[in-house]
Parts: C-alpha cells; structure tokens; sequence
C-alpha cells in the first residue's frame, strides 16, 4: 500500500512538471524566445525586437508572431492628426504576457483617406475619435510596415528588475505631473515608462524619435509647472 502511495505521488509530480514545462500560462515553452530585453539593431540601425523590425515588418508579419489578428483602428487626436494602431491583448511570448499596441506607418494623406472611407466613428475620449476601417482598407492597411512597439507587460516592473534585463539607460527623466520615470536607452531606442500608479509601458521606436520624445515630455513639465505657478 505504501508503494501504490510513493507510486501515485510520484506520478502527481511528474504531471506537474510536465504542466509547468509545456504550460507556462497556457503555453507551450518558445525553442525560440522572443524576450522584450533582446533588442538589436539591424544594419540600417533598425532595431529588432520580438523577431519583429521596425520600419520593415508589416502588421502581417506581427500577426504571424502572435498567433492572433488583433484590433486595428485609425485614431484621431485633438489635433486632428491621425494615427493607425493595432492592439493585441493577452499575448504569451516565451512565457511572459503582454498586451501590444503597434503604431503603423503611413503618410497623412492616405490616413484621411482611410478616416473618409472608415466605417464608423466613436468617441473614445473627450479629444480622441476611433474610425473603424472598411473591409478592403483593413486588407490594405495589413501590409503597412511597423513604426513602433507599444509593449505593456502583465507583470509590474521596477527600478531592480529592469536594470537586470535591460542594463543601466542613458538618461531618466520624470513627468512631473504624473511622476512617471521614462528609461532612455539611446543605443537601442527604447524608452521605459515606470509608473509607480499604474501599469508599466516599454516603447520600441527608431533611435531619431527618442528625442522628439525627451523635448515633448521637457515641453510638457514646463507647461504643468507653469500652470501650477498661476494657480498658486
């Protein structure tokens, strides 16, 4: 009897080890991981990520990646400036899950094109309008290349964590208003954002935008001192 017990535990064990090796979140291990700390650039100094490069990979390719077809939308700021993005919520890569948000690349006047044609308009906020596209312009628009990576992961990050994976940035810099911490890494185009109040955001973008970004949130800090100092 004490051998059947020895017998049946073993194999209990042996189940949860089988579970835990092919089921890491429900998925199977990656022979090829795909890690959001593994960026390269390219010869053109394209950086690589998720087996994915930006300026290079379509949407189609990002599709094949994540075993899924996403939500692509046409979005419009206050501005009037448009934006094509595709979300993907719930993608495991190599064990860790994630939600993606792609940002594609198209001139503006084939955007207000595909906003004249879109299918429907919503509201998504106070300044923002989502435009469903039509069928045919959802086909088009899967060939469209990838500007940037939006990568939210599930699992909170801190100033620990990220140094292990990612190494020391080039240059933090603080919002001000909402004491989220950006991680520049110039030499790789990523930009962190730790929120010490919300979900952590990791950005993926061609190593010209990470200034344009330092200058928007510098321009952003001035302005919300500025309006404190009125208030005051």
């Amino acid at each position: 009897m004490e051998k059947k017990i020895i017998f049946w535990v073993l194999s209990l064990s042996l189940v949860a080890v089988a579970l835990a090796i092919l089921l890491p979140g429900g998925r199977k291990v990656d022979s090829d991981p795909k890690l959001p700390w593994e960026v390269h650039l390219n010869t053109q100094g394209a950086p690589e990520v998720f087996d994915l490069t930006l300026g290079t990979s379509s949407l189609n390719d990002a599709r094949q990646v994540f075993q899924m077809q996403g939500e692509l939308n046409l979005f419009i700021d206050h501005t009037g400036s448009p934006a094509l993005e595709a979300y993907f919520e719930r993608v495991f890569l190599s064990g860790l899950r994630a939600d993606f948000i792609l940002v594609l690349d198209a001139d503006s006047n084939l955007l207000n094109q595909l906003y004249d044609r879109g299918s429907r308009i919503s509201r998504t906020s106070e300044s923002t309008h989502k435009v469903e596209l039509s069928g045919e312009d959802q086909t088009l628009a899967s060939g469209f290349s990838i500007k940037l990576i939006n990568y939210v992961p599930y699992a909170n990050l801190d100033d620990q964590l990220v140094t292990s994976r990612f190494g020391e940035p080039t240059r933090k810099i603080t919002e001000t208003e909402t004491a989220i911490t950006h991680w520049i890494y110039r030499d790789k185009g990523i930009s962190i954002g730790l929120n010490p109040d919300g979900k952590e955001l990791i950005q993926y973008m061609p190593l010209s935008e990470l200034s344009p970004l330092i200058e928007r949130i510098e321009e952003n800090n001035r302005r919300y001192r500025e309006a404190i100092k009125q208030q005051g």
